[in-house]
């Protein structure tokens, strides 16, 4: 099978591609979104494999989807590490978790935020105390959400980010724009005011689904949208030193310590491997995020605006619905077959530097 067949063309396509490849070998379980359904008006749901030993004593993790419609570059990977059998170079002690489609609404509904259209990496914060600043969002929110996508209005924003773009840098704006805002529900990198339907799943799936002996997890956490075409830049979320070493004894020097802002990706709050840190304190992580490259920054980001200037308008057409969802495809999966090769190829790559990296680790 080409590695191109690995890749489904639509959520749903995708979910019956992991089904299939993951039924014959490993325990799948299912939690369906409530009262909401896809395109084809099929249900929603976060599928979640398990293969390997009843009482391991180390994991493996991989999610994909954390961002909907990034999740085809992560569901392709899922589906190969089973047909391409990836899972047998882990050690005999070990187990293996999958997690397809962590934010199956915009997975199939091509967005990048869920159904209450939060960023879940931006959703594990503690919402019972004060949330985090927004305070270097705000000042960008009116440029980046015009009112409408097309005429005078779009027009005057986009002169407006692009003055603040000049007046700051791009890497200052990224940073201001991406770390994560909690005061505007239609803007950008939006965390919520509580958690999510995903973010409770996610924590019941690792409490339930990992064997209670694993103590050391590996998470593979794949996203799209950054950097050079097809390249996967590793990045470790925690900013703790000790992690951020083992990473690079595991992985390599190309390994990039987010925190210390060595990333392509800027530092952020409330991340998804916050919030597994939040549901097991008492294990150990090596968490690192694999982003892998599609289109040049403005064009990912001017995807990101129309997506949620179209969301935001209660008038917005069909006409407009598809061609923000079709903009938001292109910019975040490169469906050649060149592209889901060098993607496939790195991230098979790096989960065989998992396995042995799991299997150097002390008992």
């Amino acid at each position: 099978m080409p590695v191109s067949d690995y890749f489904g063309r639509d959520y749903d396509a995708a979910r019956a591609r992991f089904r299939a490849a993951a039924a014959a070998q490993a325990t799948l379980s299912s939690w369906e979104l409530p009262q909401r359904k896809g395109p084809k008006d099929e249900p929603l749901t976060m599928d979640v494999a398990c293969i390997g030993a009843p009482d391991a004593d180390r994991a493996l993790l991989i999610l994909s989807g954390t961002h909907g419609v990034e999740g085809f570059c992560g569901s392709g990977c899922q589906v190969g590490f089973f047909i391409d059998r990836l899972y047998e170079a882990l050690p005999a002690s070990s187990c293996a978790l999958l997690i397809h489609a962590l934010n199956p609404f915009g997975f199939a509904w091509l967005r990048r935020v869920n159904e209450d259209g939060v960023d879940l990496n931006r959703n594990f914060v503690d919402f019972d105390r004060a949330l985090p600043s927004s305070a270097a969002y705000e000042p960008l929110h009116e440029c980046l959400v015009p009112p409408a996508w097309e005429g005078p209005e779009r027009a005057r924003a986009d002169a407006a980010l692009q003055a603040v773009i000049q007046q700051r840098g791009m890497r200052a704006v990224q940073s201001a724009l991406t770390g994560g805002q909690y005061t505007r529900p239609s803007g950008l990198f939006y965390g919520g005011r509580r958690p999510t339907w995903s973010a409770q799943r996610l924590a019941e799936i690792l409490r339930t689904q990992l064997p209670p002996t694993v103590r050391h997890l590996a998470v593979l956490d794949l996203h799209t949208g950054l950097g050079p075409p097809g390249y996967g830049e590793p990045a470790v979320f925690s900013g703790n030193a000790s992690e951020v070493e083992r990473c690079r004894r595991w992985y390599g020097a190309e390994i990039r310590d987010l925190a210390a802002d060595e990333s392509i990706s800027a530092p952020i709050v409330g991340s998804v491997a916050a919030g597994m840190r939040m549901a097991l304190p008492d294990r150990q992580f090596t968490y690192v995020g694999l982003e892998f490259g599609t289109r040049p920054l403005l064009e990912v980001l001017s995807a990101l605006r129309r997506d949620h200037c179209v969301a935001a308008r209660a008038d917005a057409g069909a006409d407009e619905q598809r061609a923000a969802q079709q903009q938001m495809r292109d910019a975040f999966y490169c469906e050649n077959p060149a592209w889901q090769a060098a993607v496939y190829g790195r991230f098979a790559d790096f989960a065989y530097r998992a396995a042995r990296g799991l299997a150097e680790e002390p008992h």
